[in-house]
């Protein structure tokens, strides 16, 4: 079990440092919720794996790979929610686009109208553009929600579990708890790779929170996962 359990645990590690939707999900829920919500979505990712573990131990995720139409509505369903998510973040960085361009704006009528830069319709050179609106930030309880239907509505991950899992279970050890201790070192795995990222883009605030570096980021992120979910999509139809 113990060498089993580090054979696992190294290949675990490759699966998840490996670039995919999820973290793309939690590098965007920090830039637009704060650490907490990124955790909260890093822990909804890890329940997904239980999700999928639990799924693979009671032989559902067989009976997925065996129906290919399935298997291909969970894509779909997959491939459009990441869809949804990269919308969204493109539409937050045309918003906060938008309001950079309306602040500029009236900084500069304001700064015609009196002395110091401020008038009675106007507002202060200095004042900061509000990056995130209500809409954008995701409570702690949407933010688990969106991490784990990002995990659950991709299948690759039940498939990669019902290939990859088998191999690491000794043929005497009981099925469903080897697979459970096993989906747990993937969990806290991702957890600790995750964590850091919201942890360092929180420790980063500052240089994130930028104007034109928050933009950017969410043009990137809502770029990667709208490109994300179309390969899937495209994938399937072939």
């Amino acid at each position: 079990m113990f060498s089993s359990l580090l054979g696992f645990t190294a290949v675990a590690v490759l699966l998840t440092v490996s670039p995919g939707p999820d973290f793309a999900v939690v590098l965007r829920t920090s830039l637009s919720s704060g650490r907490r919500a990124a955790l909260c979505s890093a822990l909804g990712i890890a329940a997904g794996c239980f999700v999928w573990g639990l799924a693979g131990a009671a032989g559902l995720t067989a009976m997925l790979s065996a129906s290919q139409a399935a298997y291909d509505a969970l894509r779909v369903a997959g491939a459009l929610y990441l869809m949804w998510l990269g919308f969204q973040a493109l539409r937050s960085a045309r918003r906060s686009s938008k309001a950079g361009r309306e602040a500029k704006a009236s900084r500069t009528e304001a700064g015609g109208t009196g002395a110091g830069g401020t008038g009675a319709g106007g507002t202060g050179a200095g004042a900061p553009v509000p990056e995130t609106g209500p809409a954008d930030r995701q409570s702690p309880l949407q933010a688990f929600r969106t991490g784990l239907l990002t995990n659950v509505l991709n299948p690759k991950v039940g498939v990669v579990y019902m290939s990859l899992l088998p191999q690491f279970i000794p043929h005497d050890a009981p099925v469903v708890t080897t697979t459970l201790l096993l989906v747990a070192v993937h969990a806290v795995l991702g957890l600790v790779w995750l964590g850091g990222i919201a942890l360092a883009v929180h420790r980063a605030r500052a240089f994130f929170q930028r104007p034109r570096v928050r933009r950017r980021m969410d043009q990137a992120t809502g770029g990667v996962l709208l490109a994300l979910g179309a390969a899937v999509g495209v994938e399937t139809a072939r």
